[in-house]
This record gives structure tokens, sequence and C-alpha cells, in this order.
């Protein structure tokens, strides 16, 4: 079985997602591993970029202060190669296409797979691009992620007809960022994809407490949380692990009501 797929095996998965090198990288490594201590499923691990397209305020800024810190590409491979034996889940990155090609896709796929990472997630490539560095991946034994945001039914199967690991479906339109509601009809987009494949789904973008946890996973096969946490860390710093440790716990519990 696919590493990412057993994340989701009899169970309702929670993915959270960290921003690599803020504030510092060794807060990152003991963020990574309290949230595999406090029921992580898959861990998304953000590589910093100057110009995530995909994201709102929170994960810019967090964005900005990692590569501030001196945090490169590198240096991320190197801390998730220092933790690699003691992580239970699989890890994924989410980054851009533009630091993949500028590291060498292929160098990245080869250094990335050497670390242990399972898979990549890639917002800005579309999905009629994404055979190139698709292959690339494969060769290295890791998946690239399938998003799918709320567009045409035709496109939605085009999409999910290719997903490999697990579909991350996007929750609303527009930018990742913590919302008081999720108003799409995610429901009936997981129901087009399963219509297409059986393959997990997760929602992602919006989330941010336990309830909406557990009302995306209630609809979906899992929970995923990137701004909810990266606020934790830009409010608590190098302080922050026991306080994202204990966020962790309670949105898996949530997670685990379904």
């Amino acid at each position: 079985m696919n590493k990412i797929a057993q994340a989701f095996e009899n169970k309702k998965a929670f993915i959270p997602f960290i921003t690599a090198g803020d504030p510092t990288l060794d807060t990152t490594r003991e963020i990574i591993l309290a949230m595999q201590e406090a029921g992580a499923d898959l861990i998304e691990i953000g590589i910093p970029f100057s110009d995530p397209v995909a994201e709102g305020p929170v994960i810019q800024e967090a964005d900005l202060r990692a590569l501030e810190a001196g945090t490169t590409t590198d240096k991320i491979f190197d801390m998730v190669k220092s933790i690699q034996a003691q992580l239970t889940v699989p890890v994924v990155f989410m980054t851009y296409i533009n630091p993949i090609y500028v590291y060498g896709t292929e160098k990245f796929a080869q250094k990335a797979s050497e670390c242990g990472v399972a898979g990549v997630i890639v917002p800005d490539v579309p999905f009629e691009e994404k055979e190139e560095i698709q292959t690339i991946f494969a060769h290295y034994g890791m998946t690239v992620i399938s998003m799918i945001a709320p567009t045409s039914s035709e496109r939605v199967k085009m999409i999910a007809e290719e997903a490999e690991g697990f579909v991350y479906c996007v929750s609303s339109l527009g930018v990742t960022g913590v919302r008081s509601e999720i108003s799409t009809n995610i429901a009936s987009l997981i129901q087009e994809v399963r219509s297409v494949k059986n393959i997990p789904c997760a929602i992602g973008f919006g989330i941010s407490t336990p309830e909406q946890a557990k009302e995306m996973a209630s609809v979906s096969d899992g929970a995923i949380v990137g701004s909810a946490i990266v606020k934790i860390v830009a409010e608590h710093g190098e302080n922050s692990v026991p306080y994202v440790r204990d966020y962790v716990k309670a949105m898996k519990d949530a997670v685990m009501q379904v």
C-alpha cells in the first residue's frame, strides 16, 4: 500500500501543515515530532517561498520570517533527514514550482526521497502541466498530490482520474486562511471525485476549529489545517511546541468523533 494511503486506512485523517524554518528549523523539527505524537496522520511541511500565490497573509508572513532566518531548501532536507528514523507517519512537502525548478526538479526529487518524504503538493502547477514533474517524482517513489477546487465537474473528473495518494479538496475559492464558516458545497465536490476513483479525499483551506474539522471529516476522509497552526507559531515563536501539540490533539480528537 502507498505510504500516503496508509494515513487514511480505517480512520479519518488529521493533516497539519507547518512552515519550515519559522521561527527556526530547530523549532520546526520539534513541532513535527510533537504533531506526530499528538495524533497527526500525515504532516505537510511548507518550503518557504517569497511569492506564495495560494497563501493568505498568515502563511505569507511565516514564509518571509523563515527566509529572513536563513532557511534554505538544503537546510530543510537536512532537518527532515535528522528525524527520518523517528517519523512513523508520512511527510509531504508543500511548495511552489519555482523553488523546485531553481533547485533542479530531479535533484529535488532525489533529495526529498532520500529524506523519506512521501510526496509533494505544488499548488501552482496546473493539471495540464503536472505530468512533467510527476514522471520525475514517480521515478523516486514519490507522489504528486492533486488539488481540486470547486470548479467545473468535467475538470474535477479529469483531475480525479489521474490523482494518486489522496486528493486535496480546496474548501473555498481564494487563498489559504482561517475562515469563520466554510460555505462551499464541499460534499458534492467529494462525491464527484469518488464517482470517478476510490481515493481518499481530505479538505483544506479555512479549517481552524475542532467543530469545523469534525464537520469536514464527516463528509470526507480527513481535515487539513495550516494557517491556524502557523498563527500559533507566530504568536509563541520558539515556545510554540506545547501549544501546537495541544491544538493538534484537540483537532485529531474532533476528527475521530466522526
